[in-house]
């Protein structure tokens, strides 16, 4: 599968504002072993203006990465925290891409919608959507976290979409699950029994697990990595 969704696209794709051109994405590091996280991580705020200072200092307009990505963040939700480490979901299965909110949000192939929700647990994705994908008769579903209330007003399961057309928005922290404005884009082989969710972090305990069944995005995003932006 990993090398079936590599393939389907040559270019980077684009999942929020076309308009804003690939050379204005800088990675991001938002791990626990990211010695410059020196605020009040659980703070939706000091999260925003790290953010915001971040991108200015690089003069982007997208920050993005984190798959894989051990994170301390999680911590704060019940949602997440379990008491035994081997059980603590804090290592994250999708990409974000951080931008400002109202930001479109783009399917990323050709699809249908599957499901959406407002997952309004504290630290969970707030609005989510959804898509199925088929093509070359494999199936796999792309997921869209922490959009905005609109975004899930007016549409209806089974709806088509095409590649690049505008699904939803970013949210705010106060309907997101408490974050700085940005999208969680993660790729799903088996949705199970899903709808509208979908877990987007996974504990130790069940990691092997979701790395198959949540492989990288950037097999599709085709995002440049850290080195080549630095260089």
């Amino acid at each position: 599968m990993i090398d079936f969704l590599n393939n389907i696209s040559e270019k980077p794709l684009h999942v929020v504002d076309a308009n804003i051109s690939f050379n204005k994405y800088y990675p991001i590091s938002i791990a626990a072993s990211n010695q410059e996280l020196t605020f009040d991580v659980s703070s939706s705020k000091e999260w925003e203006k790290y953010v915001n200072d971040f991108l200015q200092k690089n003069n982007k307009t997208v920050a993005f990465g984190g798959y894989l990505e051990v994170r301390d963040i999680y911590s704060r939700s019940e949602h997440f925290n379990k008491l035994s480490e081997e059980n603590q979901r804090n290592i994250h299965l999708g990409i974000d891409l951080w931008c400002d909110e109202g930001t479109a949000v783009l399917a990323v192939l050709d699809g249908e919608i599957h499901s959406f929700k407002n997952n309004t647990n504290y630290g969970d994705y707030g609005p989510t959507i959804i898509l199925k994908h088929s093509i070359n008769g494999k199936e796999f579903y792309s997921l869209y976290g922490h959009l905005s209330l609109a975004s899930l007003e007016n549409i209806s399961i089974g709806t088509k979409v095409k590649q690049g057309e505008k699904i939803g928005t970013l949210g705010d922290s106060s309907v997101n699950g408490d974050y700085a404005p940005h999208l969680h884009f993660q790729l799903i082989i088996d949705i199970e029994d899903y709808k509208g969710d979908y877990p987007g972090v996974s504990s130790k305990k069940m990691l092997e697990f979701y790395k198959q069944n949540c492989p990288n995005p950037n097999l599709l995003l085709k995002l440049p990595n850290e080195t080549l932006i630095r260089d």
